[in-house]
């Protein structure tokens, strides 16, 4: 099928409530133009220098979503546009971002990561760490980044009971979050899970926001 056949198609699965995200990286910008024209207006990308040159070619509609892990000497070249940051893993990069957003007149809203997979590989924080981070003086003194949720990863299986406890231990922590930290705040309700191979558990289990690259827009290309 074809890059607007698979995002009507998968739209068709989604519950009212569930965005989105089509991530785009590796693909070209005519790629993106298919699903732009199809509709679709969030695309994630996991790089910034390519996410940055794909915003100079594209419409300025779109909403960029930064999926991968950032560094923080990376963030001013995106702190302009980015829509929403789903990969923020500590204090320190999240101070980076507000530091960024202030010079930029805006405030950029963010999800926090965790680590909810059993592989050590994937990035996120841990919920103590989490804990410690929502507490401290640094954080409620930023006034440019605002939390809207939590992403996370579950582990790359074939085990859809392992993929479902993942899901809902991220939910869990959303919920206990929410409770904790956010109970005053409507924008705290964004819940980032669920790609091509697990969208639809994700779904099931309360996410908000599905990333999903390989069944839009096909394997990926990378340069090597």
């Amino acid at each position: 099928m074809s890059i607007s056949e698979n995002i009507t198609s998968i739209k068709t699965s989604l519950r009212p409530g569930v965005r989105l995200v089509a991530v785009s990286k590796t693909k070209p910008t005519e790629a993106i133009l298919e699903a732009y024209h199809t509709g679709q207006r969030i695309f994630g990308e996991n790089k910034v220098q390519e996410m940055a040159d794909k915003y100079a070619l594209l419409p300025h509609d779109i909403e960029w979503h930064l999926i991968g892990h950032l560094q923080t000497n990376k963030v001013k070249y995106i702190a302009p546009f980015v829509s929403l940051i789903h990969s923020v893993d500590s204090l320190k990069l999240l101070s980076t971002i507000d530091k960024e957003a202030a010079k930029n007149e805006r405030i950029i809203d963010c999800l926090l990561q965790f680590h909810i997979a059993s592989e050590e590989t994937k990035f996120g924080l841990s919920e103590e760490e989490a804990h410690q981070l929502l507490a401290s003086g640094e954080y409620r003194a930023m006034q440019h980044i605002r939390i809207t949720g939590v992403m996370g990863m579950a582990t790359f299986t074939s085990n859809e009971e392992q993929i479902r406890e993942e899901f809902r231990k991220l939910k869990s922590i959303f919920n206990c979050l929410k409770e904790t930290y956010f109970t005053a705040q409507p924008h705290f309700t964004e819940l980032s899970m669920g790609m091509s191979d697990d969208y639809l558990i994700a779904i099931e289990e309360g996410s908000t926001l599905v990333r999903i690259g390989s069944s839009i827009f096909g394997e990926r290309n990378y340069i090597k």
